[in-house]
């Protein structure tokens, strides 16, 4: 992770299939990494993650939808707990797993 960079957790519940699978596209473009269907976690700079935002506010039904951008330094992130099976082990690359190293 670039010292200029934070980790930012993506969550989502959106209503539309075609909407959900254009912000999970956004998500990864941004240069995140899927750890759950709806979930996706990784360190962005505030200019991605600012254009990240816009992005998502021009897809989603503000009416209807919801999405959490949730920006967590690394010392808590250190500090985050994971019980039961935690990720979608399917979905969750190297990347995402050496975050908690």
């Amino acid at each position: 992770m670039k010292k200029e960079d934070q980790l930012v957790w993506v969550i989502y519940d959106i209503q539309k299939n075609k909407v959900r699978t254009k912000v999970a596209k956004a998500s990864m473009e941004a240069g995140l990494y899927r750890v759950q269907k709806s979930v996706f976690l990784g360190s962005i700079n505030k200019t991605r993650l600012k254009e990240l935002n816009l992005r998502i506010i021009e897809l989603i039904d503000e009416d209807k939808d919801s999405v959490y951008i949730f920006p967590m330094c690394e010392t808590d992130f250190k500090k985050a707990q994971l019980l039961g099976q935690a990720f979608d082990e399917e979905m969750v690359t190297d990347e995402v797993k050496a975050l908690f190293v």
